[in-house]
């Protein structure tokens, strides 16, 4: 599978370490159910996903790639930062 990294341009997926779904991260000040959730309530559907990826063996960059899980045909890339995700936490 290739990524077309941003900032880097196409690389092999084995230069990226991925998170997991795209999900917007609960305000510090949320609720324990919400937290609950966000950490161990997750959907694993085969089909369109957001993911978070890190650039780990190139820019260090966090993106956000959507792709098939059935297919691992990667529809878009986007810097996290742009989207307001962070990856880091």
């Amino acid at each position: 599978m290739r990524i077309h990294c941003p900032l880097c341009g196409e690389r092999d997926r084995r230069e990226f370490y991925v998170k997991g779904a795209a999900m917007e991260r609960p305000a510090g000040n949320a609720g324990l159910d919400d937290w609950h959730a966000y950490v161990h309530l997750r959907e694993n559907p085969a089909g369109v996903l957001a993911e978070l990826w890190y650039h780990e063996m190139g820019c260090g960059s966090w993106l956000s790639v959507t792709r098939d899980t059935a297919t691992h045909e990667v529809l878009k890339v986007e810097l996290a930062s742009a989207l307001g995700l962070g990856g880091a936490a």
